[in-house]
């Protein structure tokens, strides 16, 4: 079977629609397609953001339980957030674990950054492991949810993965990518 090279698509034109800085833009493009086709697209533009899987010395995973209003729900979670305009990807990702858990840890790594919906873009997501996690404040991450940290060895933070626990596909997918790095 003989395939066709891949090209990028042609903007032919790129209007804003819709701005709520700095949380979401959508953008309305006229595209040309390699076959020469003109289609509508839209693109939604989030801002890049860190998620962190932050183990203990004694290898349990700091998690959070919240609300979170765009699921209507109650749900597991690892703690993330946006990443701050002329901030680094691990700052953040300190700066988040902080806030939101009270947590510091050792030993931090990046293990991957992915684009959660690539049709529409919708920020990278720079997922984060760390070591030594150790609780040295309480929690002032200023957000809108109120929540409560958890610590999940690995077979509980696999297991609630499996079960749906964690509604979130970034949570999700950086609890696996953490578990696949564990040394």
């Amino acid at each position: 079977m003989k395939t066709k090279p891949t090209a990028p698509w042609q903007i032919l034109d790129d209007a804003e629609v819709y701005s709520a800085p700095p949380w979401i833009k959508v953008h309305r493009q006229q595209i040309r397609l390699p076959n020469g086709r003109i289609v509508g697209y839209h693109q939604i533009v989030l801002p890049d953001y860190a998620i962190i899987a932050a183990q203990t010395a004694d290898g349990k995973f700091v998690v959070e339980r919240q609300y979170k209003h765009g699921i209507g729900t109650v749900s597991l979670f690892l703690p993330g957030g946006v990443i701050d305009h002329g901030e680094k990807p691990q700052q953040a990702a300190k700066r988040e674990l902080l806030e939101e858990t009270g947590y510091k840890a050792d030993g931090w790594r990046e293990i991957g950054v992915y684009v959660s919906n690539s049709n529409y873009g919708c920020g990278r997501a720079h997922v984060f492991i760390s070591r030594n996690a150790r609780k040295i404040t309480e929690p002032n991450s200023g957000d809108l949810e109120d929540m409560e940290i958890v610590l999940l060895d690995a077979p509980s933070l696999l297991r609630a993965v499996r079960s749906g626990k964690f509604m979130s596909l970034s949570s999700v997918a950086a609890a696996l990518c953490a578990l696949n790095h564990r040394s």
